[in-house]
């Protein structure tokens, strides 16, 4: 094949992809035969079938049908041809439809229709000149989920006065006799109850057919519901003198002829605080009071404005803290700078002092003023989320109920309602994961980590290793389990809810963590850093002067344990017992040294 064929091809194949995409879900292929006899080549003609077929021919096709044939006055012949033609159209057919108007008898408990050159001059002649119930019903056999036969024929039948009987016993019944479908998704309609005759009305049409164009094509009305509001107009017509009814029966499901009309998609109504939310939104992601204080010149009033005003003053209590902290450091310093220094000027000391005391006394105030603008943002945070969740569900349930209006003509799939209960969430989470998320969503993400104190490096829009990391210490610290490897929605919206610092801050050797930064350790004098960052006293030297003329004159002997005698005291080797006088005289600084500051001391035998 020619390359250059190929772009030509690829044409023709997405044509026909969209031919088939484009398709209607819920399309049936509908197909109908209308038949009317009138013209009676044997009998009186009859008025009112032509006109009864051209009615319900013309309804049917108002409804959509894909194929109505309507035939009227034909001879046997051509009725066959007919039927055999019907049952080719309705091979593929859901829908098939067979309409009758014209005579019809019942013999032996057989049902025949009588085209109009029949002469049936004995009774044995219906078997060959008329057409049994039973062809019409293999003719819309094909159709899958509904095969429909109306008969407008139970009229007064002149061809049974005129009949010869070729035996008594065959009988011949008034109108049309009692059937019984056997094959399933079928239903035959009699214009008046069996064994009793219909009427033809002293208008142009039948009060039968009048009733059928009114309620038989009404868009998504089940047919047997249709034929009970025919029955119940006929009966109404006639004073009660003609009953229709229907034979057969069908499943659980509605069966319309028409299906419903689809709903037109209902817009949701506007919500006038989405644009007020989203400049909300991002103003509280630059994160500063210029930020906020615009949002407040374009929005004064409203929910959004009071969260703004929460917000600036959260910000205003996080700049008084942090002056106050900077200002005890200084205080701090001072104070530590004059005692190492070791001055004399009291009044000086008193005074850093006082001031270091103040500094800290004003950082205390800044710390609880911080923390309670940081709750009082978090509640209107959380008051936030609980409304933007409600404008959500709103919305949710606005779609639901208009999906429900469109698809009232046919349940939904099971897998959209099994969708639907696992909440939009789940199909948020599942989109996101399909690919890498966009950047402007990975940079959201990445500037409210940074926010929170979890992230570090520059909000870039690409999900690297450290925003990775970032997201996992958020997951530590605020007890979440979102996703490490790709940034959503669901963990954009968690991070936005923390008013404050999620993260600790970890600052190098030497530096202390002091609100969002890190400041240098300053240790006093005689006091030095450790390997715990904390600063500890230095310790001097212990140092022990002896005597060396009591070092070089003490000796070290073995002690060996000599046989006692009983009663009678025994010392060391070398040593002899010394009398109670001498252990009272003062001790020697050696013995001091050795620990001999006492008489039990001296007479154990370990002092020298």
């Amino acid at each position: 094949m020619n390359s250059h064929g190929y772009p030509t091809l690829r044409r023709i194949l997405l044509a026909t992809v969209l031919l088939l995409v484009c398709q209607p879900a819920f399309a049936e292929k509908r197909v109908a035969l209308v038949l009317g006899n009138s013209a009676y080549q044997n009998v009186p003609q009859l008025t009112n079938p032509i006109n009864d077929g051209a009615v319900v021919a013309a309804t049917l096709k108002a409804a959509g049908f894909d194929v109505v044939d309507s035939r009227h006055d034909l001879p046997a012949a051509e009725t066959r041809r007919a039927l055999r033609d019907f049952a080719d159209r309705a091979r593929d057919a859901d829908i098939a439809v067979v309409y009758y108007a014209g005579h019809g008898m019942e013999v032996d408990g057989t049902n025949y229709l009588i085209p109009v050159d029949a002469k049936l001059e004995r009774d044995t002649d219906i078997y060959d000149e008329a057409l049994s119930l039973d062809r019409v019903l293999v003719a819309i056999e094909p159709a899958t989920r509904l095969r429909l036969v109306i008969l407008d024929a139970c009229r007064d039948n002149p061809f049974a006065k005129s009949m010869k009987r070729t035996l008594a016993s065959r009988g011949i019944g008034q109108g049309l006799g009692k059937i019984e479908p056997s094959s399933p998704n079928m239903l035959i309609a009699y214009s008046a109850k069996a064994g009793s005759t219909a009427l033809d009305g002293d208008a142009k049409n039948s009060p039968f057919t009048l009733a059928l164009a009114k309620h038989l094509t009404t868009p998504g009305l089940d047919v047997r519901r249709a034929f009970g509001f025919v029955r119940d107009e006929v009966l109404k017509t006639t004073g009660n003198k003609q009953e229709p009814f229907v034979y057969g029966s069908l499943g659980g499901d509605d069966v319309p002829l028409v299906p419903a009309a689809k709903a037109a998609p209902s817009t949701p109504a506007p919500n006038p605080q989405a644009e007020a939310r989203r400049d909300y939104e991002l103003a509280l992601q630059i994160g500063n009071k210029d930020a906020l204080s615009a949002f407040l010149a374009q929005y004064p009033d409203g929910f959004y404005a009071n969260l703004a005003k929460i917000q600036i003053a959260r910000i205003a209590a996080e700049e008084t803290r942090v002056a106050a902290t900077e200002k005890a450091r200084l205080a701090e310093q001072e104070r530590a700078r004059l005692a190492a220094e070791g001055t004399q000027k009291t009044q000086q000391l008193k005074a850093a002092e006082a001031d270091a005391k103040a500094a800290e006394q004003a950082r205390i105030a800044a710390e609880k003023a911080k923390q309670v603008a940081q709750e009082q943002a978090a509640a209107a945070e959380q008051k936030r989320a609980a409304a933007e969740m409600a404008d959500k569900l709103s919305e949710k349930i606005t779609a639901l109920n208009a999906a429900g209006d469109r698809g009232s003509a046919s349940p939904p799939p099971a897998e959209t309602v099994q969708g639907d209960k696992q909440g939009e969430k789940a199909v948020n989470v599942a989109s996101l994961t399909a690919g890498p998320p966009p950047a402007d969503l990975t940079k959201s993400v990445q500037i409210e980590l940074r926010r929170v104190g979890c992230l570090t490096a520059d909000a870039d829009g690409e999900w690297n290793t450290a925003s990775q990391r970032s997201m996992a210490l958020f997951n530590r610290h605020a007890r979440t389990k979102f996703d490490v490897k790709v940034a959503s929605v669901d963990a954009l919206d968690a991070i936005k809810v923390k008013p404050a610092r999620v993260c600790p801050m970890i600052c190098e050797h030497g530096f202390e963590a002091d609100g969002d930064r890190c400041s240098k350790i300053v240790c006093g004098e005689g006091s030095f850093l450790n390997g715990d960052n904390e600063c500890e006293k230095r310790r001097g030297k212990a140092t022990v002067k002896r005597n060396e003329n009591d070092r070089s004159s003490r000796r070290v002997r073995p002690e060996r344990q000599d046989s006692v005698d009983r009663g009678t005291p025994r010392y060391d080797a070398g040593y002899r017992a010394r009398p109670q006088a001498q252990q009272a005289r003062p001790l020697t600084g050696s013995e001091r040294f050795w620990g001999c500051n006492s008489n039990e001391a001296i007479m154990s035998g370990k002092c020298p």
